[in-house]
């Protein structure tokens, strides 16, 4: 890859960073909720988790259980293979109450910075469509400080009062939003 950045002109990056800056979002994570989502395993190809060959259910608890609607797909890279994201029932509202109300003061509405719809409003991304286990990650990465992007700090205060469950309900309904 460095040679070829090497080797590519201005002009060419500025061309490709307009293409790639003007695809539109599709919808990558279909969002379930249930309280026993099937039983899966981690797969050693791809390390990422894929139905058991079993079959079966186990219960959800407090997580959410990410994998690939087609893993073979997945395997080789399809860009239009998305994910099934399985979540605990009710999350989605849960969520759609924190993100639009902001709990009484728990947190504040996320509109009020990504914009309407949580598409983004400008230097602020957008969340709506984002993969949960993406948007549940970078919580917990502010929460605890482990992220040092530049609005973390902006973003400390918003989620420092979020529990676990908040951060899954919120990661749920923003990933139920369509991208666009």
């Amino acid at each position: 890859m460095g040679p070829i950045a090497k080797a590519t002109s201005d002009e060419d990056i500025r061309q490709a960073a307009e293409y790639f800056a003007g695809l539109k979002p599709s919808v990558w994570v279909k969002i379930i909720e249930t309280a026993t989502p099937p039983k899966t395993f981690i797969a050693t190809a791809g390390r990422h988790r894929q139905l058991h060959p079993d079959g079966g259910t186990e219960p959800i608890g407090r997580r959410i259980l990410q994998i690939p609607a087609d893993p073979f797909r997945t395997e080789i890279r399809d860009p239009h293979s998305g994910f099934i994201a399985y979540v605990p029932p009710g999350s989605i509202a849960r969520g759609e109450a924190l993100v639009k109300g902001g709990a009484s003061g728990k947190t504040v509405q996320c509109a009020i910075c990504h914009g309407e719809g949580l598409k983004g409003l400008g230097e602020v991304p957008r969340l709506a469509g984002l993969q949960p286990l993406y948007v549940a990650r970078q919580l917990f990465d502010m929460r605890y400080g482990s992220s040092a992007g530049k609005a973390t700090a902006l973003m400390k205060a918003v989620v420092t009062n979020l529990a676990e469950d908040d951060i899954i309900a919120i990661s749920a309904y923003v990933a139920s939003l369509p991208p666009q």
